[in-house]
């Protein structure tokens, strides 16, 4: 409830005041906010991690396959995740507050009209997903490292769900979250070289193809870049996302 409040805040007086400047520095705005937060708490706690545990009650495997164990914990923040996404969907499509948050993203002027506080209903959703993103690092930040860093690690990613399953769409998010998930699972556990990979689905290719042997990586060792190139990949070919109903 404090982050929201915090957010809500923020972007009544400062993001509010660049919206009419467009995408870019709402992203600069944000960012910049993101490294003095980061700053700060290295500055009152430190640069060490936190001792952040999985709670008794769910440490422990869930089930096992093929000789390799579950832990309970991640079914927990699955099954978490999936209430927050059902929770963002039935508030989006069945309720009035969603539909009006829908059509002050595409008609505020109309909605203004019908009598409804535009900057307010901006104000209250900013505060609400700065109200899941903290209940995000409540709930992952025991499976992972707890440090002030943290939210750099997968903040990039999360960038790259919302482009690639596109703006505006909670299903698009939905369905780029599990396939970059599952690419970049797949690429860590396949031990064999670029070449070979390659070579396997019709690409001829020597050691010496253009001269260097960057053939030679690892499918695991590129595991990293994938999602971005993935990124890349829909940008070019549909700059909507996947299912994205709106540009930008």
């Amino acid at each position: 409830m404090l982050v929201a409040l915090i957010g809500a805040l923020f972007e009544k007086y400062a993001l509010r005041r660049v919206h009419k400047f467009g995408h870019v520095p709402e992203l600069l705005i944000t960012f910049g906010l993101s490294f003095i937060i980061l700053e700060m708490v290295q500055l009152v706690w430190g640069t060490s991690s936190a001792d952040y545990r999985v709670p008794a009650l769910l440490d422990g495997p869930l089930f096992t396959i093929f000789g390799t164990q579950f832990p309970m914990y991640r079914g927990f923040m699955m099954l978490v995740a999936l209430l927050m996404l059902l929770a963002l969907w039935l508030l989006l499509t069945r309720t009035r507050i969603g539909l009006v948050i829908q059509a002050a993203l595409t008609h505020p002027e109309t909605v203004e009209a019908l009598g409804h506080n535009v900057p307010r209903v901006f104000m209250l959703v900013f505060g609400g997903g700065c109200a899941l993103a903290a209940l995000a690092g409540v709930i992952g930040g025991n499976a992972f490292v707890t440090e002030p860093g943290m939210a750099a690690t997968v903040g990039s990613v999360i960038f790259v769900v919302v482009v690639v399953g596109g703006m505006g769409s909670l299903a698009g998010a939905f369905v780029a979250s599990l396939a970059i998930g599952i690419i970049q699972t797949f690429a860590v556990g396949v031990d064999a070289s670029l070449i070979n990979g390659l070579n396997s689905i019709g690409f001829g290719i020597t050691d010496k193809t253009f001269g260097y042997p960057v053939w030679k990586l690892k499918i695991s060792q590129i595991a990293p870049i994938l999602p971005y190139l993935f990124l890349v990949l829909i940008l070019i070919f549909r700059p909507k996302g996947l299912l994205g109903t709106r540009e930008g």
